[in-house]
């Protein structure tokens, strides 16, 4: 996914539960044909853990015909991590990576030292029409990794591991949570969770890592004193037990993780601790020094202008 257009969501302190610090609420962007509501980066908190991007995908109802069509742009130092909720995106690459994501794989891409890649609408989906509806994180990768070989790792759903709670079950999308081990590769200590809560279910964020946050994709949640509808993030104080009670049937995607040595530097879609590598970057892709996307090679994205 593209950051072309990204001003940044607003903020609130919260002071009426001990254990959250913030409450993001996104602003809703049209990314051409259908809406992203952007969460991260915000004006008031950049990063959680190595998450630096958190897009909440439609959901978009696409007419027989129609479909999305992000062209093809580049990456470095980070790896994106898609995740639907309903339909169907083509990936390509330029490692030449060609994979149909669907509902709950996850998608992992590692850009490193540089990657391009486009995402559409499957042709067959296309013609039928489609609902879209799904989440796209971007995860900084520490120092000593940025500069690593691009890569891209399909897992499908049924290899995600599941925790059963009672009225809640979650999915451990990446890293580790609730004593399982996601089978994707990843570069820091973190979190990525999908719970689904029955009304009046509970269920508590991990407690390892120093930052953590949970986005109510659909239905209430309260935390403490405080009641939450979605679409909103809460981000939790270090330390402090967090426990999320939903007031109605819900989704709720938890995330989290050590943060990294460093702050990152953020410009359109580059990624990196170095400003004069993101330098570098918007140099490699004006003069079109980034590799093609095998099948995908006649449209791109341009540098935008400074």
């Amino acid at each position: 996914m593209s950051i072309e257009e990204a001003p940044a969501p607003e903020c609130r302190d919260c002071a009426t539960t001990a254990s959250i610090e913030l409450i993001i609420e996104p602003r809703a962007r049209d990314l051409g044909g259908f809406s992203v509501r952007r969460i991260l980066p915000s004006t008031r908190r950049r990063m959680v853990g190595p998450f630096v991007f958190f897009d909440h995908m439609g959901p978009a109802r696409f007419l027989p015909g129609d479909g999305m069509d992000v062209r093809p742009h580049p990456h470095i130092n980070l790896a994106t991590v898609t995740y639907l909720f309903e339909g169907v995106i083509d990936h390509r690459d330029s490692v030449g990576s060609h994979q149909e994501i669907h509902p709950g794989a996850i998608n992992w891409m590692t850009a490193g030292r540089g990657i391009v890649h486009s995402e559409r609408t499957p042709m067959a989906v296309r013609q039928a029409g489609q609902r879209l509806h799904g989440i796209q994180l971007w995860i900084a990768l520490p120092a000593a990794a940025e500069e690593v070989e691009p890569e891209f790792h399909h897992h499908p759903a049924a290899s995600i591991p599941v925790v059963e709670f009672p009225g809640a079950r979650a999915r451990v999308l990446a890293g580790s949570a609730y004593g399982k081990t996601s089978p994707v590769k990843v570069f820091s200590p973190m979190f990525y969770v999908d719970v689904h809560l029955d009304a009046g279910a509970e269920i508590e964020l991990p407690s390892d890592h120093p930052e953590r946050a949970a986005y109510i994709a659909s239905g209430s949640v309260s935390c403490g004193r405080e009641n939450v509808t979605e679409p909103k993030l809460l981000i939790f104080h270090a330390g402090q037990r967090a426990v999320l009670r939903a007031t109605s049937d819900a989704r709720v995607l938890l995330l989290g993780g050590d943060p990294l040595e460093g702050p990152r530097q953020i410009w359109w879609n580059f990624v990196s601790s170095s400003a004069e590598r993101i330098e570098r970057a918007k140099r490699d892709w004006a003069e079109r020094r980034f590799p093609l996307v095998p099948g995908d090679e006649e449209e791109f994205i341009p540098l935008p202008a400074q």
